[in-house]
């Protein structure tokens, strides 16, 4: 196929979706409802971040799940949070899986935004929560670190975002052994290329930066944008507003999540 059936390059003079930021709710009571997950003994700046992004990307309810290793610690810092049980470590542990879904239930988008540590009991939760709960689930930062160990959750797991680094990427395509390697030598075509193969081939949403240009590659379709800020760090707070835009436009992935890189100011 022509790389120009699938290949859309956007500006911040010329958005490629405008009409959805003209039509978002303008009441709360209908911008939607996140759950964001993560955390650990280890840290909780991840989950604190996502939480406090969530509402200047404009979504209506956010609610965090958090291990209950870090209550005491965490409970003034994030209003209304939840916990669940903890490993003797301090990460989630299997016996959360319940309160996982439960929660998962009630929101309509699920983010795990990061900060889990390193922990073989919370690689088994995360893996079974995807496979048990149908929620629309954004995962990054270590949170990706997980599923590239165990890739089959999420291959073929509908309404699922990653927002990865190349090197997570990489991992992943190797992890499922997909036949074209992907590099860091990459030109911009080649990697839109790449990208359309492999989201073609398998369901998840990719969002991932390489040079000074983000890529949103959803079922075969890759649109580009370049860099609005100096900033160097973007995933978790792309990753927010990925979740947020998508809450509020579920039927339109593509254009939500394109639409998510340009509003994060990233």
């Amino acid at each position: 196929m022509d790389y120009r059936a699938y290949w859309h390059k956007q500006t911040a003079q010329e958005p490629l979706f405008p009409q959805l930021e003209w039509s978002r709710p303008e009441n709360k009571q209908f911008a939607g409802k996140l759950l964001i997950i993560g955390g650990s003994a280890h840290g909780f700046a991840a989950p604190a971040e996502a939480f406090a992004e969530s509402a200047v990307a404009g979504i209506g309810t956010a609610h965090a799940l958090l291990p209950a290793s870090i209550q005491k610690i965490v409970g003034i810092i994030i209003g209304g949070a939840d916990f669940a049980p903890s490993t003797p470590s301090g990460s989630f542990s299997q016996k959360a899986l319940a309160e996982l879904l439960a929660h998962a239930a009630w929101a309509d988008h699920v983010l795990f935004a990061g900060d889990l540590g390193r922990n073989s009991e919370t690689a088994i939760l995360l893996e079974k929560f995807l496979q048990k709960s149908a929620a629309p689930t954004t995962l990054t930062k270590d949170a990706i670190d997980y599923i590239t160990s165990a890739p089959q959750s999420v291959l073929q797991r509908p309404q699922t975002t990653l927002v990865l680094s190349l090197s997570q990427l990489q991992r992943l395509a190797t992890a499922v052994r997909f036949e074209k390697a992907i590099t860091f030598r990459m030109d911009m075509l080649r990697l839109v290329e790449w990208l359309h193969d492999f989201t073609t081939r398998y369901t998840p949403h990719i969002i991932v930066r390489h040079g000074d240009t983000t890529y949103v590659a959803v079922n075969g379709q890759v649109s580009t944008t370049k860099k609005t800020s100096k900033q160097g760090i973007w995933r978790l707070k792309t990753a927010t507003h990925a979740a947020v835009w998508y809450t509020q436009n579920p039927s339109k992935p593509f254009d939500a999540l394109t639409t998510a890189v340009l509003q994060a100011k990233i």
